[in-house]
């Protein structure tokens, strides 16, 4: 089976090896507004759910969707809208906070390993395996927790590593079945820091604040950089990575559904066929049923 399933939607989100995320937007260009992406998004989640449906009964497939952004990005909410019409059976979240302690006792890929959906099933991550190149390189002094066997004496060589890691470990996912697809919900600093206002002056939202998240953003540069330098080494054509623009929460989520429906149609998903022996069960209870109703 080829590395690739699905071939990368042409969209001024798609990221390469040039991607420079001071120029990428956080605002689109031509966002006609939010009354015409509400409309487009019940009409893209009516089409994932139908698309789901055939995954789950075809159950050759499965599908990873990776959300990664910077607090107050809005991947909760994403994730909430654009799944809503998805059968819960099909589908599992998992949201990867600070590693426990067992789970520093293995490589760092190991516990998103344990997470990867299985055939016939979309997999959710909020956070993932992209926090060791992100919140990691940013925050270094967490590497003295992960007790690692060697360390390349310039980080910047354990960065590389760590992409070469993901790179082949996503490749071997996408040659078992598995389509991957990598969103960056790209919000702006001054966006960010409305909706922490927000949250503050509003008593129901203060359990989403935390002043952490205060502390983070004044690292924005750092994290910029780290963002950069993961996206290019590590969107590939078996597992792109899209930036989607993120000020306007309502065209993030019609942008984010839009590129899961249009990857996963082009998969063959035809309904399993039913053997002789089936058929024959099928047209035995078809009569004893209609004789049920003639009576």
């Amino acid at each position: 089976m080829p590395s690739r399933l699905c071939d990368p939607i042409k969209s001024p989100f798609l990221v390469d090896d040039n991607f420079d995320i001071a120029s990428a937007q956080t605002e689109y260009e031509r966002d006609l507004g939010k009354a015409p992406n509400v409309e487009a998004l019940e009409e893209t989640v009516e089409k994932l759910a139908k698309v789901q449906g055939k995954l789950y009964a075809n159950a050759r497939y499965s599908v990873l969707l990776v959300f990664q952004a910077m607090d107050a990005a809005g991947k909760d909410g994403t994730i909430k809208a654009v799944m809503s019409g998805v059968n819960p059976q099909g589908c599992h979240v998992t949201s990867f906070k600070a590693p426990t302690s067992d789970e520093l006792a293995h490589d760092f890929l190991w516990r998103v390993n344990r997470a990867l959906p299985e055939r016939g099933r979309i997999g959710i991550w909020n956070r993932s395996h992209y926090e060791e190149v992100l919140a990691v390189r940013v925050h270094p002094n967490f590497l003295e927790g992960q007790r690692l066997p060697r360390r390349p004496k310039l980080l910047e060589d354990l960065w590389t590593e760590r992409y070469e890691s993901i790179n082949a470990a996503e490749k071997h996912w996408a040659r078992n079945g598995c389509v991957i697809l990598k969103f960056f919900l790209n919000v702006s600093q001054k966006e960010q820091h409305e909706r922490f206002l927000e949250r503050v002056n509003d008593p129901d939202s203060h359990w989403k604040f935390n002043a952490n998240d205060l502390a983070e953003s004044k690292k924005w540069s750092e994290y910029m950089t780290a963002y950069q330098d993961a996206l290019r080494a590590t969107s590939k054509s078996w597992a792109p990575w899209y930036a989607i623009p993120a000020d306007s929460k309502s065209y993030m989520r019609r942008a984010v559904a839009e590129i899961i429906v249009d990857t996963l149609r082009q998969l063959e998903l035809p309904y399993p066929v039913l053997g002789d022996k089936d058929r024959a069960a099928l047209e035995s209870a078809r009569k004893e049923l209609e004789g049920e109703q003639a009576k």
